[in-house]
């Protein structure tokens, strides 16, 4: 041990040998003792090296062991949540796509079986005013029956709801019994060309009546749009102008509903599901009445009895599955509004016209000039091209 007896010059001579025989900046141990070595006073530095402090030294260096250990698991955890939030959004984006594709597959199917049904009925009982009420009723008796069974929440509307959307109601009626007609008068392929041009009475309307205006790529896609949907309908084989005006109404119409919806259910907390169902009930309000003065009860009894004859039990079934998948793929459609953007929806729009000219052509064996092809093909490409330069 080292005597404290001993001279100063002695001890200081033995401090100057232990730097000599160091390096500058000790390393060798983390304990904090040690690096406040230089700058410790040299008598307090001798008693800090006898066996009492050496074990005070060694309980202070096991609680600072303890601390670093504190504050590594500390450390370690902090840096471990970033890791799994990052694992947890892939799949939460996952699970989005997944439920945006299961829509989209629904949304289209639905549309598909419902367009075909439909039009095996106004093959066989021309009445699209009756056909388009059933529609809406089928509709409405649905939803209001999952609301009494609590399968569904009903909406919470007020007056001011159905202010605002009585206009909206005015225009679906309309834009569903012209869509209706055409189908009734011409293929169902030609209908659906013909409805592919529905942005451009959007830009028009937009710009004509809403002062809205558009970059150049938009009014530059309408071009094929205009220019698609007049070679199908001027290479149509069963041209008609009835079944042709019937399509353009309903995309005029349809277009009107849109602006309706946006400017009056601003801030209304209803769900699309019900939003439709509301819809389809004012509409048949609306239509009801119309339905009856056009076509009236007997020649609706007439007309049904002559497609029983003609088609027997499975008329019925017809009539009952177009009014459904009716409700059903416009439901979705709406419901889909809710998890996707406009953009995504648009999109998804022209996939599903593309669809039913596809499955209308190759069930009903529509004959089709292949300009007539070409032209459809456009007139899609040029909804698809409006979707993309929109945004």
């Amino acid at each position: 041990m080292i005597s404290s007896t001993k001279p100063v010059s002695s001890s200081l001579t033995a401090i100057a040998g232990v730097r000599r025989s160091f390096p500058t900046k000790l390393r060798f141990s983390p304990l904090p003792m040690i690096g406040n070595f230089e700058k410790s006073n040299p008598f307090t530095t001798l008693r800090a090296l006898s066996a009492h402090n050496l074990s005070n030294f060694s309980v202070a260096a096991a609680a600072q062991q303890r601390r670093d250990v504190f504050r590594v698991g500390a450390y370690e955890a902090d840096r471990s949540r970033p890791i799994e939030i990052g694992v947890e959004i892939p799949d939460e984006q996952s699970g989005q796509k997944v439920k945006i594709g299961i829509y989209f597959a629904t949304w289209w199917a639905l549309n598909v079986v419902f367009n075909i049904y439909n039009k095996k009925v106004l093959n066989a009982f021309p009445y699209p005013w009756l056909t388009s009420t059933l529609s809406l009723a089928c509709g409405s008796l649905m939803m209001l029956v999952s609301w009494v069974t609590r399968v569904a929440d009903a909406p919470q509307t007020d007056l001011d709801f159905w202010k605002t959307l009585f206009p909206v109601a005015v225009a679906h009626t309309i834009g569903h019994v012209a869509a209706t007609v055409s189908m009734s008068k011409v293929a169902l392929s030609f209908t659906h060309i013909i409805k592919s041009g529905e942005p451009a009475f959007s830009v028009l309307v937009s710009r004509l009546f809403l002062g809205d205006t558009f970059p150049l790529p938009v009014y530059l896609s309408l071009l094929p749009i205009i220019g698609g949907c007049a070679l199908a309908a001027v290479t149509e084989l069963n041209f008609n102008m009835i079944g042709f005006m019937g399509a353009m109404i309903s995309n005029l119409a349809f277009v009107f509903r849109n602006i309706f919806s946006k400017k009056g259910m601003k801030g209304k907390s209803v769900s699309g599901m019900n939003y439709y169902a509301c819809l389809s009930m004012m509409s048949l309000l609306i239509l009801t009445p119309f339905a009856i003065a056009v076509e009236g009860p007997q020649m609706w009894a007439a007309g049904w009895q002559n497609a029983v004859s003609e088609i027997g039990p499975n008329f019925v079934w017809w009539v009952v599955s177009q009014s459904v998948f009716y409700h059903l793929y416009n439901q979705v459609s709406y419901m889909s509004l809710d998890q996707i953007s406009p953009l995504t929806f648009s999109v998804g729009n022209t996939m599903k016209r593309i669809s039913v000219i596809v499955a209308s052509i190759i069930i009903f064996q529509t004959p089709l000039k292949p300009v007539n092809a070409l032209g459809a093909a456009i007139a899609i490409l040029g909804t698809f091209i409006y979707s993309q330069a929109k945004q």
